[in-house]
C-alpha cells in the first residue's frame, strides 16, 4: 500500500526552446524589385503626373503655362475630337478582329500540326520586329499603290465595289482610304496576336482532345467545347495587346491614310510638336487612356477569365 500511495518522482524541468533564428536576406527580394520600381517611379509616374499637371494649365508657349486647375480643357478637346475617338475605336477594333481570325489559325497550326517546321514558322511570324515599324509601314504604300496588282486583283474579284459601298475605300483607290489603314493595323500588329494565342494552345493537354475523341465528339465540338475554351487567356491577351497600341496608333494613319482617316494619335502628335498646345494634347492623352482602360476593364469581366498568359 505505502509504494501504491507514494508520489511519483518530479518531472524534470523541460528544455527551454531555441530561440528562431533571424531570416538572413529577407530584404533581398525588395532590394531586387527596386531597380524595377525605381524605374516605374522615373520613366512613368513622373511623366504622368507632369503630364496631369499640364492638362489643368492654361497661357501659351511665349507667355509661359501655369496651373490654374483649368479642368474644362478636357470638355473641350472632347467635343472637338470626338470623331477621331471615334474612328480610333473602329480602326483598331477591326483591325483586332482580323488579327484575331487570321492569327488564331496559324497559332492552332504551330502549336498542334506544324511538327518540326514549328521553329521555322515561329520565326516567320517574328521576322517583321527585325525591321523598323516605319519601314513595315512604308512597304504598304508600294503594296496597295494605284494600279499595283494587289488593287488590281480586288478590281478584277469586284471587292473594290464592296468595300466602297462601305465607304472604306474610294472608287478604284486604296491608297489614302480607311482600308489601307486597318491594313496596316493588322500587319504590324499580328505578332502580337499570334504569340499569346501559340502560348495559350501550346500549354493544352493533349489528352484532353483524346479523351474527346473516345467520348464520340466531332472535331468542331471539341474545339469548341475544349480547344477555344481553354485558349480563352491567350485570346484575351492578344485582343488587348492588339487593340491598345492600334487604338493610339498615329504611324499607319498618317503614312496609309488622309485628313479624312486621322486617329486621335494623329491630333495627339500634331498638338504636341505642331500645333504647340500642350494642355490639349495632354487632356486629349489622358481622355484616351481613361477609355481603354475603362474598356479594357469591362472586357476583362465580361470574357470571365483573369489568367492571362
Amino acid at each position: 500500500m505505502s509504494t501504491l500511495t507514494e508520489a511519483p518522482p518530479p518531472l524534470a524541468p523541460p528544455a527551454p526552446e531555441p530561440k528562431p533564428r533571424k531570416r538572413r536576406g529577407r530584404w533581398t527580394p525588395y532590394w531586387l524589385l527596386l531597380p524595377g520600381i525605381l524605374w516605374l517611379v522615373v520613366f512613368f509616374a513622373l511623366p504622368m503626373i507632369y503630364q496631369a499637371s499640364t492638362s489643368v494649365q492654361t497661357g501659351s508657349l511665349e507667355e509661359g503655362y501655369r496651373v490654374t486647375w483649368h479642368f474644362a480643357t478636357y470638355w473641350d478637346a472632347l467635343t472637338a475630337y470626338w470623331p477621331q475617338f471615334v474612328r480610333s475605336v473602329l480602326y483598331a477594333g477591326t483591325a483586332t478582329i482580323l488579327c484575331l481570325l487570321l492569327g488564331y489559325p496559324l497559332a492552332y497550326l504551330i502549336a498542334f500540326r506544324a511538327g518540326r517546321w514549328k521553329n521555322l514558322i515561329m520565326i516567320l511570324v517574328i521576322a517583321p520586329f527585325f525591321t523598323s515599324f516605319l519601314i513595315r509601314t512604308l512597304a504598304w504604300k508600294t503594296i496597295l499603290a494605284d494600279g499595283g496588282p494587289v488593287v488590281g486583283a480586288l478590281n478584277t474579284l469586284h471587292v473594290l465595289d464592296v468595300t466602297t459601298w462601305l465607304g472604306m475605300t474610294a472608287g478604284d483607290r486604296v491608297l489614302a482610304t480607311p482600308l489601307a489603314v486597318v491594313c496596316g493595323l493588322t500587319y504590324n500588329f499580328l505578332p502580337f496576336m499570334i504569340l499569346p494565342l501559340y502560348t495559350s494552345l501550346e500549354r493544352i493537354d493533349g489528352r484532353l482532345h483524346e479523351a474527346a475523341g473516345d467520348l464520340y465528339a466531332r472535331p468542331s465540338t471539341t474545339f469548341r467545347k475544349v480547344t477555344f475554351p481553354l485558349s480563352m487567356p491567350g485570346v484575351v491577351s492578344g485582343t488587348l495587346l492588339t487593340f491598345i497600341p492600334a487604338a493610339g496608333d498615329y504611324v499607319n494613319a498618317d503614312l496609309l491614310g488622309s485628313t479624312d482617316t486621322r486617329m486621335v494619335g494623329n491630333v495627339i502628335q500634331a498638338q504636341f510638336l505642331r500645333v504647340l498646345d500642350y494642355p490639349t494634347a495632354a487632356a486629349l492623352s489622358f481622355i484616351l487612356m481613361a477609355a481603354i482602360l475603362l474598356m479594357v476593364t469591362l472586357y476583362i469581366r465580361r470574357s470571365g477569365t483573369e489568367d492571362l498568359v
